[in-house]
């Protein structure tokens, strides 16, 4: 039976700390997985290996620091949220975080970015929360404010749930020993915040690479291939999702999942757009599911010219999906849905499609090494359909 709504029980010693409601949901995920003992229901880790321990060698052992089997992980966990700017994140945010008491944890809201003193403010108000925690759950360790806050806290055990792509990043980079940068922002030279704040980045990555008094786990959808020595990486089947959601009424039509890659610079805006029209005159498709970062002056241009109803979710996309209604098939460009939704809709007729970004669409900003990435995201997706890259002109 799901505890109260706002029930807590004894002071947690597990913190989680999130930034945006993906996070906020894959930390639900992460404490259903511990409280019931499974590992998202069989899907595999590193390797193909289902409930890969450290290493991908096999099966961690029950009661392992970060191992299912500990339903103490995650139950009542106080969960930060560290709230962003953008409105429509904030949105999904406040409805996550219902979802979040309702399951039986205290949440915080932080207004962490209010202002010039704010930082200074929740840094001190978390300060006797971080030193007392025994576990600090994390949705993005490549964010400065978790690098910042990992330099207070003597945790033992150190978790990293999904933040989408980025993860599969963060371990690579992780296992070669570099310096924490994001995917799309790799290979270009430091700026001169990147140079102050260097010290903290270097003191965090050197927290998350497991030791003698440190375990550290990766809680991931996404796959794995080089593993840090010392690491547990636990499989995200969406099985809370799915228990909790659906199944979906599916629809005869197609639906469009938007991404951030023209804001984030990666891709060309016109490209995308021609992309986008393209997909939907090819494949039937009536909506577009717009990412939370995209900007709606973006969205207002892609409505006008595809005649797509452009769709804000007030949720993850994962949780929209599996509630429905939903297309039968779903088109995707490179994202963490195609690694998400797949699982998310485990059991119903969804087919989820991928169409590859042509390197014709990237920005004269691109990061040398985006195309290669962006491909690696595609073809280690499972159960997705892959397309060709569509024309644009």
């Amino acid at each position: 039976m799901r505890p109260r709504a706002g029930t807590t029980g004894p002071r947690s010693r597990t913190l989680a700390f999130v930034e945006s409601p993906v996070q906020l949901l894959n930390v639900l995920e992460w404490a259903h997985a511990h409280a019931s003992g499974t590992t998202g229901d069989g899907a595999a880790g590193p390797g193909g290996i289902p409930g890969a321990g450290p290493s991908g060698e096999g099966p961690g052992k029950p009661g392992d620091a970060g191992q299912p089997g500990d339903p103490g992980a995650g139950a009542g966990m106080t969960l930060v949220v560290l709230s962003p700017n953008d409105p429509m994140t904030r949105g999904q945010l406040r409805r996550m975080t219902e979802l979040a008491r309702e399951e039986g944890h205290e949440v915080r809201w932080e207004e962490a970015r209010g202002g010039a003193t704010a930082p200074f403010r929740t840094i001190a108000g978390l300060s006797s929360l971080l030193r007392a925690a025994d576990r600090v759950v994390m949705g993005d360790p490549f964010s400065r404010y978790v690098q910042l806050l990992l330099t207070i806290t003597h945790a033992r055990n150190l978790v990293v749930v999904d933040d989408g792509t980025a993860t599969m990043e963060f371990v690579s980079q992780l296992a070669g020993g570099e310096r924490l940068v994001r995917w799309h922002r790799k290979g270009g030279r430091p700026g001169p915040r990147d140079l102050l704040f260097a010290p903290v980045s270097s003191a965090a990555r050197n927290r998350l690479t497991p030791g003698a008094d440190r375990q550290v786990e990766v809680f991931s959808s996404m796959p794995i291939e080089e593993v840090p020595e010392g690491v547990t990486v636990t499989p995200n089947g969406f099985a809370w999702t799915r228990a909790r959601f659906g199944p979906p009424r599916v629809t005869k039509g197609a639906d469009l999942v938007g991404t951030s890659l023209v804001e984030t610079g990666v891709v060309d805006g016109d490209r995308y757009l021609g992309a986008v029209g393209a997909l939907a005159r090819t494949h039937g498709a009536a909506r577009y599911f717009a990412h939370r970062r995209e900007s709606p002056e973006k969205l207002h241009r892609l409505a006008q010219e595809t005649g797509l109803e452009v769709v804000r979710p007030e949720l993850p996309l994962e949780l929209i999906a599996r509630r429905g209604p939903i297309g039968r098939t779903v088109l995707s460009f490179p994202s963490t849905v195609v690694h998400t939704l797949p699982l998310a809709l485990a059991g119903t007729d969804v087919k989820v499609a991928v169409c590859d970004i042509d390197p014709s669409w990237l920005s004269r900003n691109a990061s040398p090494r985006a195309q290669g990435f962006l491909a690696g995201v595609t073809g280690t997706a499972r159960d997705v359909h892959r397309l060709s890259a569509v024309t644009t002109a």
